[in-house]
């Protein structure tokens, strides 16, 4: 088969485009069955005990009211291999904001009036939900996140730092983050006669699937999940939430669909969060700039139900040479919602605190940032001593430097000024592991000339749809126009999650091997096709999760000019500018969509994102967005992505990485070195809020030294 050049890399629009920006596109509250009504949660009203009487009379009195359930009477389940699933089962409550009651009614304002007029009594505990470096309960974990060894350790770094000519020796504190995805969590399900289906936001129906049947014990095929639009998730939708399993209880005990969505107030309660990271980074140097020594240090919380350790201290595994070295985790059993995935987990923190800290030694040793990073390139992943299959971290700082006009920086703080704006600016390093899952996929050719591919991806934003169909017309060898994607379903050929940022190279792996077996049948086919076609199937099983010999990651750098106002304390961002190696670019367009939305977000950890637990109260202060502020599109003035042409044959046949996360791993650091560039002041606690910055210039100008 012929086609008219490869359909990899041009700017394709998104097919769904058009759906979404007419309402044509429906989200998992958007199925109107026929029946249908609504429930909301109850949330727990203590941060630590058990429900001991709950009260619901006044509720079904309401009008609209048709139930409620408690642990008392909601339909059991299997325990769950997720704790955090297990809700309406027992009366303990391990934070507050945990699920102690579902009420169903009509309408979604019925229902929420009648969730208000629930009355709870409780046994309440004590609880604890302060998180300090030097909390007496804090233990060291088997594992971090994804599996990571918690402690790593080579050479003898306590006594390289202490020998060393430059050190630096600093903090940093990353405070709780939160997903807050435009689609709140929210689940339709319904009961046809004995098969389940489920309508959910989700990064991944088959898991979701996976889960259910477990649960409720139901064969698979009895199952079907629906995840066809989602509005985003940022790692909060990787796993099932408390939403789908509430659904499904209401929808058995009424007999009717049942569609909850969990009001924004709920959502740091109960899907997860960006775990709170205090971080100590010690690096050591000789006098030409060399690293003799890096040791980075990490504490955070995890919830007493379930065991999530931020994998902060992994990327300093990565980066950067040196003949010794210790990372380590440490984690403290808190009476708090349990954290989980938040956009690049471990690496987004983690690079916060290494980059400035790099920052600060540069300031020590009198360097330029920017050379001190290429001075200290491993030849060899440091950790584990593989090759790198490619590693461009070195062309994308020259060439970011190039683009941002490095080269006229004046490295003085406190340089540059206008009026009562001081200006600077800042640069990072990115770096996020090649993540990649066995999928399966089905490919087939129509007697029209046109092909159907058939995965169950999850499109949550990024454009999964239009880069799958991508694939399968280079495999195929066709225009783009003639391939139809199919998505977002779990009757379809199984397939991972949308996460970590591996999606389309898992997906687009098994997309592409059934493209290419279609092709080879149709190149020995003569005559015409038959009425349904012909099909082809491919599982990569084997082959995507196979050990790899190299280290496979993707690179990046940042470059961020700030304006702090002296007289308000307020940080603006002037511009951003990113250049990545992430393999082959699949979509220009939408890779560039991906890697800004990843800066923007960077933007908001670094000066508006922010979390704070009441130790009183037991629960995140800032629930919603008037209090917890993300950016907006006049936060950033200009932004720019850019990409190194890379080639890496050690991936998968697309020959691309993952470019969902990297765009926000280090963005926050550029902009805080910036704000340290402009002030001459080193802040180490974000966000960087007026109130900090403010204090922060009241105090003397410090000379850049760690400290």
């Amino acid at each position: 088969m012929t086609g008219t050049g490869s359909a990899l890399g041009v700017p394709a629009e998104r097919r769904e485009g058009r759906q979404k920006v007419t309402g044509g596109a429906r989200y998992a509250a958007e199925h109107p069955l026929p029946g249908r009504v609504h429930a909301w949660p109850v949330p727990a009203g203590v941060a630590r005990g058990r429900v001991t009487a709950v009260h619901t009379e006044a509720a079904l009195d309401l009008p609209g009211a048709l139930a409620v359930l408690t642990h008392d009477n909601a339909p059991r389940i299997t325990e769950p291999d997720d704790p955090t699933l297990a809700v309406l089962q027992t009366p303990g409550v391990p934070h507050r904001g945990w699920p102690v009651a579902l009420v169903v009614a009509r309408t979604p304002e019925e229902a929420r009036a009648a969730a208000e007029a629930v009355r709870v009594e409780y046994a309440v505990e004590e609880h604890d939900v302060r998180l300090t470096a030097d909390h007496p309960e804090a233990y060291e974990p088997e594992k971090a996140n994804a599996g990571f060894p918690a402690r790593r350790e080579w050479g003898d770094p306590d006594g390289a730092f202490a020998s060393a000519p430059v050190r630096v020796d600093v903090s940093y504190h990353v405070p709780p983050l939160h997903n807050h995805p435009m689609e709140p969590h929210t689940s339709t399900a319904h009961w046809d006669g004995d098969r389940l289906v489920v309508y959910t936001s989700s990064q991944g129906g088959t898991a979701v699937r996976a889960v259910l049947t477990a649960l409720f014990e139901l064969p698979e095929d009895r199952v079907t999940v629906v995840a066809d639009h989602v509005g985003g998730g940022f790692g909060s939708k990787g796993t099932p939430r408390p939403d789908v399993v509430l659904a499904v209880m209401a929808a058995r005990e009424t007999g009717r669909p049942v569609t909850v969505a969990l009001p924004r107030r709920h959502l740091p309660s109960v899907v997860g969060h960006r775990a709170p990271t205090l971080h100590r980074l010690r690096l050591a140097a000789d006098t030409g700039g060399r690293l003799t020594a890096l040791t980075h240090e990490v504490v955070t919380h995890t919830s007493r139900i379930k065991e999530f350790v931020e994998q902060a201290a992994v990327p300093a595994r990565v980066m950067y040479a040196t003949p010794a070295s210790r990372t380590l985790h440490r984690a403290v059993r808190l009476d708090v919602p349990s954290p989980s995935w938040m956009r690049a987990p471990g690496e987004s923190p983690g690079m916060y605190a290494l980059e400035s800290a790099m920052d600060e030694l540069a300031g020590a040793l009198g360097m330029d940032p920017v050379d001190l990073r290429v001075l200290n390139e491993p030849e060899r992943e440091p950790d584990s001593g593989k090759p790198f299959s490619s590693r461009h971290l070195t062309e994308c700082l020259r060439e970011g430097a190039r683009r941002f006009g490095w080269d006229r920086r004046d490295p003085r703080p406190r340089a540059r000024g206008e009026g009562p704006l001081l200006l600077g600016t800042g640069v990072a390093a990115a770096t996020y592991p090649v993540l990649v899952g066995p999928s399966r996929a089905e490919a087939r050719a129509l007697p029209d000339g046109s092909f159907v591919v058939r995965v169950n991806a999850t499109d949550i934003g990024t454009g999964a749809r239009t880069v799958l169909a991508q694939v399968a017309a280079d495999a195929l060898g066709v225009p783009l126009e003639r391939v139809r994607s199919e998505i977002g379903d779990s009757d379809l050929p199984s397939a991972p999650l949308a996460g970590g940022s591996s999606g389309t190279a898992s997906w687009g792996w098994s997309v592409h091997r059934a493209c290419t077996e279609l092709a080879d049948q149709l190149g020995s086919r003569t005559g015409p096709l038959p009425d349904e076609g012909i099909t082809a199937h491919a599982d990569t099983a084997g082959l995507a999760d196979a050990d790899s010999p190299y280290a496979r990651h993707a690179f990046g750098a940042h470059f961020a000019e700030v304006a702090v106002d002296t007289v308000t304390g307020e940080v603006r961002v002037r511009r951003m500018l990113g250049v990545f190696a992430a393999g082959r670019i699949l979509n220009a367009r939408t890779a560039r969509s991906q890697f800004i939305g990843g800066m923007t977000m960077g933007l908001g950890m670094a000066l508006t994102e922010g979390s704070t637990m009441d130790a009183a109260f037991g629960d995140f202060t800032e629930a919603d967005l008037a209090s917890y502020h993300v950016p907006a599109h006049a936060d950033v003035p200009a932004i720019e992505a850019h990409w190194i042409d890379e080639e890496d044959a050690h991936l998968n046949p697309m020959g691309s990485k993952g470019i969902g996360e990297i765009g926000n791993v280090g963005s926050a650091a550029a902009i805080g070195n910036a704000v340290h560039h402009a002030t001459g002041v080193r802040f180490r606690e974000l966000p960087l809020t007026p109130d900090k910055v403010l204090a922060g210039l009241a105090r003397p100008v410090t000379s850049g030294r760690g400290g």
